[in-house]
């Protein structure tokens, strides 16, 4: 049967593709330049020029790679490293393991430290290894900031103060952290919708992945549910019945996590839809939630906590 758009719009609450604002789509509706043209590299000039509010830095220098995500990390690895450098790894979810992994095949000495999926970098260890480090073997810290398979956000601020005056490169992996970048009057958004959807799941009586608070994503809510229903269910009929894009849980909490992104140009109301969604498909697989029951826990902390529109006041 050939695909069918449903009415409406799709409801995107993954960790990628986004939601793309209107201005953003409607800019894109032109023909395209000739990239030899000299128009092309002063317009890219301008954009990179641009980029930099986004990365909130003045002296900083952007530049494009075009290739997937794993690309930008050989990129970074290949041009910094040379086979036999000595690396330490965090293994903490399904990206930090595939980043180690090509660590290994690009021949590095990797030493990786491991904790269980839902807890953050194990940041004692570390410390142990880097007062250990007399010979300077180590040549890299490679960190994760942002796990979104289990929903965890490292902290570097604190990697770095661990270092001293140790030099070494920090490869740091951090795609979904930069997507939530916001503009100085939303900057507040991000905390508000975790901690909107932290009190969703606590009232549908479920657990989140992450394990302790300052570990929390403000990218992504990855929800854990009971052993009786597949995760991979609730994914399959949030699209096939309510139109609506959640994530699965990957390699050790595949069937057990299932994974709300709340990331790109959002507001509460969305994300509110998106909560209703949820009840409904926990519903649907069997799952006894008290429809309404995070939708009201999410709004009673709504009501109290969005400002203002600044430019309606």
């Amino acid at each position: 049967m050939d695909y069918v758009y449903g009415p409406g719009k799709s409801h995107l609450f993954v960790l990628g593709p986004v939601n793309i604002p209107e201005p953003v789509l409607r800019a894109m509706n032109r023909n395209n330049e000739d990239y030899r043209s000299p128009a092309i590299p002063a317009m890219t000039k301008t954009l990179l020029e641009d980029v930099k509010k986004i990365f909130k830095t003045t002296t900083g220098t952007p530049f494009l790679i075009p290739t997937t995500g794993t690309g930008a990390w050989e990129s970074a690895l290949t041009n910094t490293l040379s086979p036999g450098d000595r690396t330490v790894s965090f293994l903490i979810g399904q990206f930090s393991l595939l980043w180690i992994d090509q660590q290994q095949r690009l021949n590095f000495n990797v030493d990786v430290i491991e904790s269980e999926w839902g807890q953050g970098a194990n940041l004692d260890i570390l410390a142990e290894k880097l007062a250990a480090n007399h010979s300077h073997s180590i040549k890299a810290i490679c960190i994760v900031h942002n796990e979104t398979a289990t929903g965890v956000t490292n902290n570097l601020a604190t990697v770095r103060k661990l270092l001293g005056k140790q030099w070494m490169f920090i490869p740091v992996w951090a795609k979904q952290q930069v997507h939530e970048v916001k503009a100085i009057t939303d900057i507040d958004f991000c905390w508000v919708h975790i901690i909107k959807n932290r009190l969703a799941v606590e009232a549908w009586g479920l657990k989140n992945c992450t394990q302790r608070e300052e570990w929390y994503s403000d990218t992504v809510t990855a929800v854990l549910v009971p052993p009786y229903i597949d995760s991979a269910e609730i994914v399959k009929r949030a699209w096939k019945r309510y139109n609506m894009s959640l994530g699965l849980g990957l390699n050790k909490v595949a069937g057990k996590v299932f994974r709300i992104g709340h990331l790109g140009n959002l507001n509460e109301l969305q994300l509110l839809g998106c909560l209703a969604g949820v009840e409904m498909i926990l519903k649907d697989v069997g799952y006894p939630v008290k429809l309404a029951s995070g939708v009201a826990a999410a709004c009673a902390y709504l009501q109290t906590n969005i400002p203002m529109i600044p430019s309606r006041i």
